[in-house]
């Protein structure tokens, strides 16, 4: 057998005081050198006393060790027994291992990392603890080479601070493991460049499929005309080819526009520059809800970024500074970061929120619902935009044309070449109602305060 070399912690102990050091065992030859010490003591007589080593090696049989110290701290030869590795703790465990030693097959190790609700669940925690207790860890990249794919999804989202994307992995998570599939959650940070770093590394480690929340774009369109794996874009309307899982932007304007109607408002400001699809789609909802009343006067303020509070303060400040007769009744925020941006300036220049002016705001984010005053909001569920967009991942796997393989020379050289059947390029759109959400900052003085939300739930 040839040699086989590991970094092994042996502690010791000396007039009460422990030294950890490292040393590099080699089993053939029952040599133990010494390498650098994490900690040292100058002129340290020897012997030493040796109070764990065995414990490195847990599994099979004894073997006599002799260790050699070199370096300050002189020579000490010391007849240890500890036992030998053979698949011990810092070898790989095998499935097989772990088969051995929960006495069950290995089909049945198998169902329990793959398919674990076909196994009762005296098996299933049998299994589990052995796994636990040896240590074991399954070899994704063997399954890959083996399989062609991981039983995973990709979930790439353009932010982590907004409780839209949180809904969607949420809603994503619980309907891929209601389908035997693991979730990977990577974060894009508002960062086009990294986004597609991520959608690429995910497509080449074989997921098999991928979800991306694209960031919000006013031209955007698919990155890439081919997929090697299955893709479904979310939040996001598009003509090209594609899976598409989105939010109806335009209902969530039109139904906001009819609250305002319905609380009676004769002059409505929206708020925000419309400078991606979905914000355009609001405005465009607001426009055809109240094309059936001109009587009421509306007007579109083209400013604030869709994510700056401190926008929607500076425009809330300029309605507040109007002459009364001038002042809206009625503001709609395209997001609710501006929306909660208006209402801090209005209350702090001492507009009345809902008694003077009432403001909504328009993408149910919970995230900025932290103001004085608990705002009304249009919630796309994104809980189930997510769950939607695994169904359509899923749809896409089931449906897919068998590969083909041929063996093929090229020169003198046999290779393996994998064809898959191509299908007609088709274009499917899924958009999700979304729903009214009122609350304190639209409510009528007579009506109930229903404020309090279950966040854990809504998210």
């Amino acid at each position: 057998m040839g040699a086989e070399t590991h970094n092994v912690r042996v502690l010791y102990s000396r007039k009460r005081k422990l030294i950890y050091q490292k040393w590099y065992l080699n089993l053939d030859t029952t040599r133990c050198t010494h390498a650098q010490p994490v900690q040292t003591t100058a002129k340290v007589p020897v012997p030493f006393v040796v109070v764990a080593l065995a414990t490195a090696f847990p599994q099979i049989k004894p073997a006599k060790i002799n260790l050699s110290l070199f370096g300050r701290f002189g020579m000490l030869q010391s007849g240890l027994y500890l036992k030998r590795i053979k698949g011990a703790a810092m070898a790989k465990v095998k499935i097989s291992d772990v088969a051995r030693e929960a006495g069950v097959s290995l089909g049945t190790v198998s169902n329990a990392l793959n398919h674990p609700e076909k196994l009762r669940p005296e098996t299933l925690k049998l299994i589990n603890e052995t796994i636990n207790r040896l240590g074991y860890l399954p070899n994704q990249s063997a399954r890959q080479l083996a399989g062609g794919a991981t039983k995973s999804f990709g979930l790439v989202l353009p932010r982590l601070d907004h409780g839209f994307s949180l809904q969607i992995a949420s809603g994503a998570h619980n309907e891929a493991r209601k389908h035997g599939y693991d979730l990977l959650i990577a974060n894009a940070d508002n960062d086009d460049i990294l986004e597609d770093h991520y959608l690429r590394y995910f497509m080449g480690t074989q997921m098999s499929g991928v979800m991306v929340q694209p960031m919000a774009s006013p031209d955007w369109h698919p990155a890439m005309t081919k997929m090697p794996v299955p893709i479904v874009h979310l939040d996001i309307h598009c003509s090209e080819p594609g899976y598409y899982v989105a939010a109806d932007n335009e209902a969530q304007g039109r139904i906001i526009a009819e609250l305002a109607i319905a609380r009676g408002a004769h002059h409505i400001v929206v708020v925000g520059r419309a400078a991606f699809m979905q914000l355009t789609l609001r405005v465009l909802g607001i426009h055809k809800a109240l094309a059936l009343h001109p009587d009421i006067k509306i007007e579109v303020i083209d400013a604030g970024e869709w994510n700056t509070a401190a926008d929607g303060y500076g425009i809330g400040a300029q309605i507040a500074e109007r002459p009364a007769n001038e002042r809206p009744d009625f503001v709609v925020g395209l997001t609710d970061v501006l929306a909660s941006g208006v209402i801090s300036a209005l209350v702090d220049k001492g507009i009345s929120v809902p008694g003077q002016v009432r403001v909504a705001g328009c993408d149910g984010n919970p995230l900025a619902w932290s103001g004085s005053v608990p705002l009304t909001t249009v919630a796309p569920p994104g809980y189930e935009i997510g769950r939607k967009g695994v169904q359509l991942l899923m749809e896409q796997i089931e449906s897919k044309a068998p590969a083909k393989t041929k063996h093929v020379h090229i020169g003198s050289a046999a290779r393996t070449v994998t064809a898959v059947t191509a299908i007609e390029d088709i274009n499917r759109q899924e958009l999700v109602r979304p729903f009214l959400l009122e609350r304190a900052s639209t409510q009528a003085s007579s009506q109930t305060d229903a404020t309090a939300i279950n966040l854990g739930a809504y998210l």
